[in-house]
């Protein structure tokens, strides 16, 4: 799946394949913990509570369509969300995705408590 400039979708094919990446709910789960700051693969299948290659499957669908980035840290890597996806959020108390054709909202309450996932 190419890489799409967050903000400029522009045609019903790129908003498609943005929008069919985030059609998951563990892959929602990733990017909302990711909105909180960045994390390593272990940090993340700790919160979410699934396994590394379930954790890494996700995350190369999501780096794959251009949400999140990753990088090494010694002999882990860390995803953050993309800094063009960064800067496509704005604050009303909520942090929201603007693709251009439409927008995703995590309310700040959902937020807070991806961290702290039982």
């Amino acid at each position: 799946m190419p890489r799409h400039p967050i903000a400029n979708l522009t045609t019903p094919r790129e908003c498609a394949a943005v929008l069919k990446a985030m059609g998951d709910e563990t892959r929602l789960r990733i990017l909302e913990s990711l909105l909180l700051g960045e994390k390593c693969v272990t940090d993340l299948t700790d919160i979410l509570r699934c396994s590394q290659p379930h954790v890494s499957h996700h995350l190369r669908i999501l780096r794959d369509a251009g949400l999140v980035e990753g990088h090494r840290h010694g002999k882990q890597v860390c995803y953050r969300v993309d800094p063009t996806v960064q800067r496509a959020l704005k604050s009303r108390g909520e942090q929201v995705l603007d693709f251009g054709c439409c927008e995703l909202r995590f309310p700040t309450s959902t937020l807070l408590t991806v961290q702290h996932k039982p």
